[in-house]
């Protein structure tokens, strides 16, 4: 299939390491495009999660193409959050194209978008962050039961649910917090005249005009790969919320079918990391 050319691609809320991220899924996305610049919006590898030893071929396999854009030039910009907050300690770290940070601010045809990941406006993880861990483990078991519930339904032939949605779109405290954190968002984005406002974090994708008394601007969000598998892309002068489960082409591509879901060992997993990093410095020394 050949490669569809993207200005610019922001993920988030991968989570790799973990039993509920669509690897698989995102492998077959992500090599359907070409893009020219990436934003990597934070959580993209769960260290919260990291000690579940989990970490399948296609985990890895969505590393190995992240790092061969790096090795092409493609700028690409990891922006921690919550789940990857170790990275913070690195910020600033550049290696050729890629650099790990706490924001970026780009400017795109004139307009400015500012991307960040968004647990910063999150009250639980600023006061209480063992209550957002131990939200976070119940959240991985949620998917887990879900997944054997989807099993069943569709040996019964029947359609996938998703528990976690019904949970978040019926519970009027969720739909608060998540009204709260895109106006948050908003305010802070108006208030620095910046046009447009890129978070992840809450896992509910989103592109949307958000206005004040002091202004407008456009609010967009990455969504995850975890429940909605979304992506945003920008592409000849206009933003679009990518759905994998309407790309009905990259769904039924053949030549993007993936390896068996083997599981990787601790000495596989870090050696193939150490690999991958000795590729990338090859590249950047030549």
């Amino acid at each position: 299939m050949k490669k569809r050319p993207v200005e610019l691609v922001v993920l988030s809320d991968v989570h790799l390491g973990t039993y509920g991220c669509h690897a698989k899924e995102l492998v077959k996305y992500l090599k359907s495009i070409k893009p020219k610049e990436v934003v990597l919006n934070g959580d993209i590898i769960d260290i919260w999660q990291f000690s579940k030893r989990y970490w399948p071929k296609s985990h890895m396999k969505v590393v190995k193409i992240i790092m061969q854009w790096v090795a092409d030039g493609i700028p690409v910009h990891y922006v921690a959050g919550n789940h990857d907050e170790m990275l913070r300690k690195f910020l600033g770290f550049k290696l050729g194209s890629f650099s790990i940070v706490n924001k970026v601010v780009l400017e795109i045809n004139g307009s400015k978008a500012w991307m960040f990941h968004g647990d910063v406006f999150d009250v639980t993880m600023q006061h209480s962050k063992w209550v957002a861990r131990l939200g976070a483990t119940g959240y991985d078991m949620l998917i887990l039961l879900n997944s054997a519930i989807n099993y069943c339904s569709k040996k019964m032939g029947r359609g996938p649910v998703s528990m976690s949605k019904k949970i978040k779109n019926s519970v009027k405290s969720a739909i608060k917090f998540i009204n709260d954190f895109e106006q948050i968002a908003a305010d802070i984005a108006i208030e620095n005249k910046y046009d447009y406002v890129v978070c992840g974090h809450i896992h509910q994708p989103g592109m949307r005009e958000i206005s004040t008394s002091k202004g407008s601007v456009m609010y967009l969000n990455s969504g995850d790969w975890i429940e909605n598998l979304t992506s945003l892309e920008y592409n000849n002068g206009e933003w679009k919320l990518y759905h994998y489960m309407e790309d009905v082409m990259v769904i039924n591509d053949d030549d993007n079918i993936m390896e068996s879901m083997e599981i990787l060992d601790k000495n596989q997993l870090f050696q193939n990391l150490v690999r991958e990093f000795q590729f990338l410095a090859s590249t950047e020394n030549k």
